[in-house]
């Protein structure tokens, strides 16, 4: 084949890639409502199939197991959730207690803020004679913010509540959906596929185990930390800054939040507020230094920069969830790239 020919076909390839890219990527930000919500029961399927297996090996049919193992899931979350909804509505009967610092500080911002402005307009040229000024009238923020929550919330609730239905089918249907997964590729390729399908389901069940053990232990941590300072809904506070902190980078500033917010009622001092954003640095270092790395990192192999560019691009494509997804995505990729030849050296820069 001449040269000009081979050119033009490796260019023509390489734009066909581009825009295979674009779309993949554009499908996965309009549809991004759907695969979180799939991801998010891929997820739970793998977090939960051990123990329908272990209800399997004790003679229990694999369809009644996972719609047991689903139901007491929704139970307990359904607990933990009133729970949360009690204390926050103990929280709200507090809120006047806690309203009257936030307001001092507001008010000491606005001053600063009214005092910058007139020097500002000191300097400004003065309006002319006659001249007519137009006022614009603008809608209301926090009607647009409650109309855009609302928006937001009906779309969490509605993807909700595919999950558990979405979890039960793949639980119970597990091994035909494997079957089916096979059958989409020669018979040549199969070996090689279900290899690269068992090495995504030891990732992914390692990564959701280790990081649900760090998880509890940051959580328990907290939680005697809070105690020990006497700090109001110590568990509460110690799950939500817990959670937080289990974010990769930003966990440990996210974590402040909750207990400076809880802590406004009890504490006038700045003593109190540097312990415990000491502390809470403490443990998001100890985890992601230590405890990630013995109980994730050794599974996942993924490196500081890909981490961080995975972070940035999901997290931009999806918001939070997308910061909750990240990594698990970037290892299935990784997995995925380690198993195809041409894509190699991609897997091994995802790990150098």
């Amino acid at each position: 084949m001449p040269v000009d020919e081979t050119r033009v076909l490796t260019n023509s390839s390489a734009s066909a890639r581009i825009i295979a890219a674009g779309i993949v990527i554009a499908f996965c930000y309009w549809a991004s409502t759907v695969i979180v919500t799939v991801l998010v029961a891929v997820l739970m399927a793998y977090f939960l199939d051990p123990v329908v297996m272990w209800l399997e090996s004790m003679r229990v049919p694999r369809a009644i197991g996972a719609l047991l193992v689903v139901l007491v899931t929704l139970a307990l979350l359904a607990v933990v959730g009133w729970s949360l909804i009690d204390r926050a509505d103990q929280f709200g009967q507090d809120w006047p207690k806690y309203r009257e610092p936030l307001h001092a500080a507001s008010q000491a911002f606005q001053s600063r803020l009214d005092s910058l402005e007139a020097h500002v307009s000191e300097i400004e040229p003065a309006a002319k004679a006659g001249q007519r000024s137009v006022t614009i009238t603008e809608s209301h923020p926090v009607r647009d913010a409650l109309v855009g929550r609302l928006d937001l919330l009906y779309g969490f609730i509605l993807a909700a509540t595919f999950v558990p239905f979405l979890v039960f089918f793949m639980l119970a249907a597990k091994r035909q959906v494997w079957h089916a997964t096979m059958q989409l590729f020669p018979t040549g390729d199969r070996t090689q596929v279900k290899d690269t399908l068992t090495e995504v389901t030891q990732v992914l069940r390692s990564y959701l185990m280790g990081t649900s053990l760090v998880g509890l232990i940051i959580v328990l941590a907290s939680w005697l930390f809070f105690w020990g300072m006497g700090l109001d809904f110590p568990f509460l506070t110690a799950l939500v800054s817990g959670l937080c902190n289990l974010i990769p980078y930003l966990g440990a500033p996210l974590s402040w939040v909750p207990p400076m917010l809880i802590g406004l009622k009890q504490y006038h001092t700045v003593g109190p507020y540097i312990v415990m954003i000491a502390m809470l640095t403490f443990f998001h270092i100890v985890a992601a230094n230590l405890l990630v790395p013995a109980l994730v990192g050794w599974k996942v192999r993924l490196n500081a920069l890909a981490l961080t560019v995975a972070l940035l691009f999901w997290g931009f494509m999806w918001g939070a969830m997308g910061l909750v997804l990240a990594i698990p995505i970037t290892a299935v990729i990784k997995v995925i790239c380690d198993h195809v030849e041409r894509l190699q050296p991609i897997g091994r820069w995802l790990s150098a």
